[in-house]
């Protein structure tokens, strides 16, 4: 990779996508073996993701199945995002195998994180291998407009750590030209082909006058907006205590994956 790996010292929260436009096969349902959980995770967990990745892909019948491998199933989609879609499938041809692990409760995870990861055996004969952490607990904490939360999930989580590994995409720089950054605009085509609020910015920001208060609560908020009509924004907010979710990941951490 280009930068190898300078974007995953950065914080990773949740991306144009430089690929063609692909066409579903009339049949799916062939196992996923580049995306996998870990057995640690649990069925509730990998439940809980697939429900998202459907609606996101409008793939109704996407599942994991007992070891944990995605199947996409038979059906045709039924509307969803085709780029969400493209991004499975180029995973599913591509070199690279990831990793699914459950991070809930991790302090340095913040929603969700991707790490290189090393095989512990076999190594000369296994794929690269990527470990998305996805902290479920932090999910749990957003409130806001229902319009954002909709827009900001386990799913959209895992698309852009996908997108990181599978086209090198970037998070911006803070003060950057561009405020959602390279990442964010392909998750945010995906947003648009669902109907969906875009994210507007990939920093959040602390909601005015958390910097003053007292308490130990620090809330943040993020922005997403709709197009209403040309030149006609109407904008949504996400808000949590960023006391509660965890902090910037150690560059240098590496997942072993057996």
């Amino acid at each position: 990779m280009r930068t190898a790996f300078s974007w995953l010292a950065r914080r990773i929260i949740f991306a144009p996508l430089c690929l063609l436009v692909l066409t579903t096969p009339a049949r799916a349902d062939q196992p996923n073996p580049n995306i996998v959980c870990r057995p640690e995770l649990s069925v509730a967990r990998r439940q809980e993701l697939a429900d998202k990745l459907r609606v996101i892909t409008g793939w109704t019948e996407l599942h994991f199945d007992a070891d944990g491998r995605l199947h996409h199933g038979d059906a045709l989609p039924a509307d969803g995002s085709q780029h969400a879609r493209a991004l499975l499938a180029v995973t599913a041809r591509g070199q690279n195998m990831m990793v699914l692990e459950d991070a809930s409760g991790r302090a340095d995870v913040a929603f969700s994180r991707v790490v290189e990861g090393r095989w512990k055996q076999g190594a000369g004969v296994r794929p690269p291998v990527f470990v998305v952490l996805i902290d479920f607990a932090d999910f749990t904490h957003l409130m806001g407009d229902a319009d954002a939360l909709a827009a900001f999930n386990v799913g959209w989580g895992l698309l852009h750590e996908i997108d990181h590994v599978v086209h090198d995409s970037a998070d911006p720089a803070a003060g950057g030209a561009n405020p959602a950054g390279e990442c964010e605009d392909a998750i945010n085509r995906m947003r648009r082909e669902c109907g969906l609020a875009e994210r507007v910015t990939y920093f959040y920001t602390l909601l005015p006058g958390s910097e003053r208060s007292d308490f130990k609560t620090r809330y943040v908020r993020l922005a997403f907006e709709r197009t209403l009509v040309p030149n006609q924004h109407k904008r949504y907010w996400l808000f949590w205590d960023a006391t509660q979710i965890g902090g910037l990941p150690d560059a240098t951490q590496i997942a072993a994956v057996r």
